[in-house]
């Protein structure tokens, strides 16, 4: 019986050592380094992507800022117009007071005749 078992393990050992000599034998091949031609065409086409849309990006900002600061000007041209406006009313309501009217008349020599007046409300 102890030959049985001792033929049993050495049918065991037998493929281990075979498959321990095939792995020493094969060889790894050594990986290249360095960049393939279709890597480098890829590699390129994402760089002038990149290029291009930082670009787009750059020229559409410079558009919104110029547009921005053109939106300012009128704003400003139009605060500086209305204080204009506003001040051309004053002048207009002090101007035309009923005392300063009646100054300048009898300053042009004329009187009043009440038969010739008329009363005219504004609407």
């Amino acid at each position: 019986m102890k030959n049985s078992a001792a033929k049993h393990i050495d049918t065991y050992s037998q493929p281990v050592e075979q498959q321990t000599k095939l792995t020493k034998s094969v060889s790894i091949p050594k990986v290249k380094k360095g960049i393939t031609p279709g890597e480098g065409v890829l590699l390129v086409l994402f760089l002038v992507f990149f290029a291009v849309i930082g670009t787009k990006v750059v020229a559409v900002s410079s558009s919104v800022y110029e547009t921005n600061a053109a939106i300012q000007e009128t704003k400003s041209e139009i605060a500086a117009q209305e204080k204009v406006n506003t001040d051309l009313k004053i002048e207009v309501s002090e101007l035309s007071t009923y005392e300063r009217i009646w100054e300048k008349a009898k300053a042009s020599g004329l009187e009043i005749n009440e038969n010739n007046v008329k009363v005219v409300e504004k609407p």
